[in-house]
Order: structure tokens, then sequence, then C-alpha cells
């Protein structure tokens, strides 16, 4: 399935749900520039289950999601990273340039204000995974979830903010990503910054993953005896399980990147753990197995999503 409306479904795990927000779900770049050390034949050869969920054979173009997870449970309402946000000024990057995309009222779709939101998770600091941080409030950027406390990466914040040179200059549009949706959240006071590892709750724990960038983190949840990872963009395409070797085009640190790959991809394979990646189509979560040889094998997709259309979906989704 390839969409470019955005849907809601969610899933229990353990004892939180687990809501998925789908701002659109399409052919994004081609194949071998988005993960440019996979070879093109890795594609053809999985082309059977790779289209049209995360592989458009007819473009030559991988298909990804733009979404955004929200855990809901007995402990805090945890936001996990918040998309490329609407009206932002993006040169150089047209996926996500000037954008005006539905989330609120996607949000509101799935029964949550953003002052339901107690804690908001950006895995790390690139330009889709900020952008509803703020929202535009009589000419300025402020938070959008106006009670949460905004757990960010501090290698990121370092890296991609004034001090670093706004990602010392490899992308121009950094210092835009970091100026409205990164910023606003330090002059308001919201922002935990973190390293190494960082506990939430009894459920939820960051881990740094250093590589993607140089806070890339992963989540972890566990939930009555079910486990599952928030991996954010150390996997853009289930081929990097098949090709763990293969990093994304980018990746700031491609050789601190594989070997987080691995070490994420084999615990997931010990432990059982549901790896959730930022952007998978399809059902959006896969088990990983262990393959001949010290590779990786995709097992069952995720099952148990449930579609959810609240009635009055649109309305009452500001940030106020």
């Amino acid at each position: 399935m390839t969409e470019d409306s955005g849907w809601v479904e969610s899933m229990t795990l353990g004892e939180v749900e687990v809501i998925r927000i789908v701002e659109w779900h399409r052919p994004f770049a081609p194949a071998t520039g988005l993960v440019p050390g996979a070879g093109a034949g890795v594609w053809r050869e999985n082309a059977h289950w790779l289209a049209p969920d995360h592989w458009d054979p007819v473009s030559g173009r991988a298909v990804l999601a733009l979404q955004t997870w929200v855990l809901r449970g007995a402990g805090p309402t945890v936001v996990v990273d918040t998309g490329a946000g609407n009206g932002r000024e993006r040169p150089g990057m047209p996926p996500f340039h000037r954008c005006a995309g539905d989330f609120p009222a996607l949000l509101a779709r799935a029964g949550v204000h953003p002052r339901d939101v107690d804690v908001v998770v950006n895995t790390h600091l690139h330009v889709d995974h900020v952008g509803w941080n703020t929202v535009e409030r009589d000419g300025e950027w402020v938070p959008m979830f106006p009670r949460a406390r905004y757990l960010l990466p501090a290698a990121d914040d370092a890296h991609f903010g004034p001090a670093g040179g706004y990602g010392q200059g490899r992308d121009p549009a950094d210092r835009l990503v970091y100026e409205d949706s990164v910023a606003p959240l330090h002059r308001a006071g919201v922002v935990e910054l973190w390293e190494g590892s960082h506990r939430i709750d009894a459920r939820l724990t960051l881990e740094s993953v250093p590589g993607h960038t140089p806070g890339s983190s992963v989540l972890r949840l566990v939930s009555g005896g079910a486990r599952a990872v928030f991996v954010g963009d150390l996997v853009h395409s289930p081929v990097q399980i098949l090709r763990p070797d293969a990093n994304s085009g980018a990746c700031l640190d491609p050789v601190r990147a594989v070997a987080g790959r691995r070490r994420v991809l084999e615990r997931a394979a010990g432990t059982g753990e549901l790896l959730i990646p930022a952007h998978f189509g399809g059902p959006g979560a896969v088990e990983v197995r262990r393959a001949p040889g010290g590779g990786f094998a995709l097992g069952p997709w995720a099952g148990g999503w449930a579609a959810v259309r609240a009635p009055g979906a649109g309305a009452g989704a500001g940030a106020g």
C-alpha cells in the first residue's frame, strides 16, 4: 500500500498503547541513493516482498513513511519523533519545504491533545524528526506540546546548534531546522539534554547509538512481557537488516553507524524486541532473526494494528 494521505492506527504492547500517526507513505528517493552501500541487486532480489510497501520497482525509489509514535498507558504520554512540521523554509529539501500536512488533525483523531503529552523524544535532530516540536503563533515558533519536557540528545544539540556551527555547514538547512524547531524549546525552558542513557519510567529507556548523527538514539520499551525498540534512522529500509553494513547517505559517521546498527539488530534478534524504525512503510515494524554467517533476516511483520477513526477528528487539535 502506497498512500499520500495520512492515517492513524494503534496496537497494544504489554500495558502500553502504541499509536502510529502516518502523515504520508510514498516513494521518496532513489533506493540506491538512500542506501548506497546496499547495491541495486538486493532490491531486485527481494522485489517480491519489498514492493509495494518499501520499494517502487517502476521508479526505482524507496518507499518511506513520515510518521510519529505516541505511547500511552499507566505512565507518561510520550511522543516519539515529530515529523517535518508545516510552513518551514527547507531550501534544497523539497519533501519538507513549506509542508502543509494534517498532523494536528491526525493527532486529534488519535484522541491526543497537545496538552495531554508529558514527554517528547527526538531520537535525533534531523529535519524530519523535529518539525512538530513547535508551531507558529503570532509570528513566533513556540512548543506545540506546552506541558511536555523535550528530551534531546546532548551530542546532537551541540552539533546542530550554534556551538557546532549548525551542523558544521554540511547542510545549509540545518541552521533553519535548529532555529525554528529546537531553539524555541530552549527559550521556553522545556529542554532536557541527556547523554549515554536516560530512564523515562519503568517501561521506557533511551540509549545513545551514535553514528547516523552524533547523538542518534533508540528508545526501548519493556512492558508486560512485550519488548520493542524505536530505532529512529538507524534503519531506513528493510534492506539494511539484510545488509547491516550498508549506511544511508545521511549517516555522518559511517563506521560508528554500522557498529551501532549491528549492535541494535543483534539485541533485537536475541531478545525478541520488535524493531520499530522511523520510516518503514507497510506494517511499520518487524521482528529480527539471526541468519547463518552472522547476518540477520526479517521475522514476522507487526500485527495487531487497528485503524483509529475517532469522530470529529479535525477539531480541537491546535497547540493551545
